[in-house]
């Protein structure tokens, strides 16, 4: 493990620092030595708002009870493939989803992109791009919805002030129900 202080920082402060969030970083290392791990038969992981069993077959893996076919390309790394599968989906999905809220709250958009994001669920340019990560397949409908409708509030609003929260809510009155998905399972998905 690595502690990287700010410049003009003391490492003494560091280390006070890491000492007081120790808790915090233990819960983040086993994060990430879960993500580690390679995916098998069993593995429970969500599928548009439901965790699903993944049962693999040879070169093919299915997502819960036929949800979702995975064809992997000889022997490899399940969860690279079905990972890999579920961007592609979300490439074809969640533009179109997206072009679909903006024309109903009559919001113009200029493009629309999928990303591999490690922090957030998505953006917004000030010349109107919003960027979506992948993991929102993985959600619900409706949390999926409240996700792209922030953004796009966000071409009316490029903050988050009092008066974005009032537009997000015009467009999406049950988006806290969306916002406490996120902060109940988010850390699961990033």
């Amino acid at each position: 493990m690595r502690l990287t202080v700010p410049y003009r920082s003391s490492i003494d402060g560091g280390l006070r620092f890491a000492a007081a969030q120790t808790e915090w970083i233990q819960r983040e290392w086993r994060r990430l030595e879960v993500r580690a791990i390679d995916w098998s038969e069993g593995t429970v992981i969500w599928f548009r708002g439901d965790r699903l069993p993944l049962s693999v077959d040879g070169n093919a893996v299915t997502i819960g009870d036929g949800h979702h076919r995975v064809v992997m390309r000889g022997a490899g790394a399940v969860r690279a493939a079905v990972e890999r599968s579920l961007r592609a989906l979300a490439t074809k999905e969640l533009p179109t989803r997206t072009h679909e809220l903006a024309r109903t709250h009559d919001i113009a958009i200029r493009k629309v992109s999928v990303r591999n994001q490690r922090s957030r669920w998505g953006s917004c340019s000030t010349k109107g791009t919003i960027a979506l990560n992948w993991r929102l397949i993985q959600m619900p409908a409706s949390v999926l919805d409240y996700v792209i409708v922030h953004e796009l509030a966000h071409r009316r609003q490029p903050n988050h002030s009092p008066r974005f929260w009032r537009e997000v809510e015009r467009l999406d009155p049950a988006w806290r129900e969306g916002e406490r998905w996120l902060r109940k399972y988010g850390k699961e998905l990033l």
